[in-house]
């Protein structure tokens, strides 16, 4: 007769694949003289109908007993209908699996023990997440016009600022820090800072206004 074990192996030292539908191999036995196959589970990247999949091709093989640890409920019911007899909760090497059925120590199962598709592997990443931070910044005008080439003081939320003056002008603006906390919030320290930085922008923009109407005239 031949039975059937979910392996993670192609040998009998092999571990029992706890997955029946998506295990890695099937070792197929003859249990006359212990001859065996293992067989690569060409199934388990479907993405659907693996159970069924894995059943027929069982089935297919004249297999007439599966030893595996879990078994999901189409699968069952396919192998069922196939007069297949399931032993489900199976641990260990391969071949002490086998020990325990020729010794009589084990029960059949008659209900699936997982949920349908509980063999697929998610690729979630929980507790890796990367949080994008929203920034937080005003965009100001230079002090003056012309290419100026801006001394900017990094980790603020601040003002981005251009030149300062005619021409060359050394700029004199707050480059701006993305905030990676998107509760986060700013401590009196920061609040003040900010007032400062605010109306220094305003004194440049008055500046820069009062020499374009200077230049109109």
């Amino acid at each position: 007769m031949k039975i059937a074990i979910s392996s993670t192996g192609k040998d009998l030292n092999s571990q029992v694949d706890p997955r029946f539908g998506r295990c890695a191999y099937f070792i197929i036995i003859e249990t006359d003289d212990m001859g065996f196959e293992a067989f690569e589970n060409e199934n388990i990247a479907l993405s659907g109908g693996v159970g069924v999949q894995s059943a027929s091709f069982i089935i297919s093989k004249d297999v007439k007993t599966v030893l595996t640890g879990n078994c999901g409920p189409k699968a069952m019911q396919t192998l069922s209908a196939g007069e297949v007899d399931v032993f489900t909760g199976q641990t260990g090497a391969v071949k002490e699996a086998v020990e325990r059925y020729q010794n009589g120590d084990l029960s059949p199962s008659t209900q699936a023990t997982v949920a349908e598709k509980s063999g697929v592997k998610e690729s979630g990443t929980a507790g890796n997440y990367q949080t994008q931070g929203v920034g937080r910044c005003m965009g100001g005008t230079g002090r003056g016009m012309g290419m100026g080439g801006g001394r900017g003081m990094g980790g603020g939320r601040g003002m981005g600022g251009s030149g300062r003056g005619m021409g060359m002008g050394g700029g004199r603006g707050m480059q701006g820090m993305v905030n990676t906390s998107p509760s986060a919030s700013p401590g009196k320290a920061d609040l003040t800072e900010l007032k400062q930085q605010a109306a220094d922008l305003q004194k440049q923009m008055d500046e820069i206004q009062t020499k374009i109407n200077n230049m109109k005239h």
